[in-house]
């Protein structure tokens, strides 16, 4: 097939790449937001070709792929509705699913049955289309939300895209993704960026961060993701993450308490618990910072 590639950073560009090496795609096009990334993907040998508008990007394309921040993806959607061709797959990477559906859903018009949600749990330890592998998907989980209307070629399609590069599927409603990711990712990025940003601004803060160990950059590392792409994750779904973060600060009343109250019990239940889970639960395979 033709690819078109809207978003070339790390995530897109690494499709691009396993897609292409598992024989599944044989020419792509690219095209970003911000041309010198296009551009570079093409001096990369990631795309053939580096388009300069939307419309140039999918003229010719089988399947079309957005793998921007997903506060951009709406804008990108309308535009799909008056250039793609009519037979063309949609699909995405975005790590939310519910707005994004209710958005193709209000623009593609009978293109959205030809539209595939996909989530894939996987990433790098640093950002960019200079950081792209072909590998990236191997053994990782990639998420697909179809809705009733999805076309079950244009499923298919997609999904045998990504077992070709040795991703394992599942499928879930729109409304579960959200929920689970809410819990596992979004808020973990919301502590870290939290964490990282109180500690900096108390006025001994370069000095604390001068100190800090191998817990503190372990469990901040994904505090370096770009904040307006997780501005806009957070907002899109914050009706799954704004119970998870009520949660938390419950939990977080709770380890108050006890703190306060010297109460070596209560922390040592806590603790015992997350501590068992830690060790003995099977986490996913993904690598690193991974939503766009």
């Amino acid at each position: 097939m033709n690819l078109a590639l809207l978003g070339c950073g790390l995530l897109g560009g690494s499709l691009a790449a396993a897609w292409r090496k598992s024989g599944r795609v044989a020419s792509v096009s690219g095209y970003d937001v911000v041309p010198a990334q296009a551009r570079r993907a093409e001096a990369l040998g990631i795309v053939d070709r580096a388009a300069t508008t939307v419309a140039d990007a999918v003229c010719d394309a089988d399947c079309i792929v957005l793998a921007t921040p997903v506060g951009s993806m709406a804008d990108l959607l309308a535009e799909l509705a008056l250039h793609a061709s009519e037979h063309a797959i949609i699909t995405d990477v975005g790590s939310t699913k519910v707005e994004l559906i209710a958005q193709a859903r209000a623009v593609l018009g009978g293109a959205f049955a030809r539209f595939v949600p996909g989530h894939p749990i996987a990433g790098g330890a640093l950002p960019g289309i200079e950081h792209a592998s072909a590998d990236l998907f191997q053994g990782c989980w990639v998420i697909t939300t179809p809705q009733d209307q999805t076309q079950a070629d244009a499923l298919q399609q997609i999904e045998a895209n990504w077992v070709a590069c040795g991703a394992r599927i599942e499928r879930m409603s729109a409304q579960n993704h959200d929920r689970i990711f809410a819990a596992v990712s979004h808020l973990p990025h919301l502590l870290a960026f939290a964490l990282v940003q109180l500690v900096a601004s108390q006025p001994d803060g370069a000095r604390k961060l001068r100190f800090a160990g191998a817990g503190f950059r372990d469990f901040t590392r994904i505090a370096a993701s770009d904040p307006a792409m997780w501005r806009d994750i957070a907002l899109a779904n914050r009706s799954a993450l704004g119970p998870e973060l009520a949660q938390f600060r419950e939990h977080l009343e709770r380890l108050q308490t006890a703190v306060d109250a010297g109460d070596g019990q209560a922390l040592e239940r806590i603790f015992s618990e997350a501590s068992r889970v830690r060790r003995t639960q099977s986490f996913g395979a993904d690598g690193g910072n991974h939503d766009v």
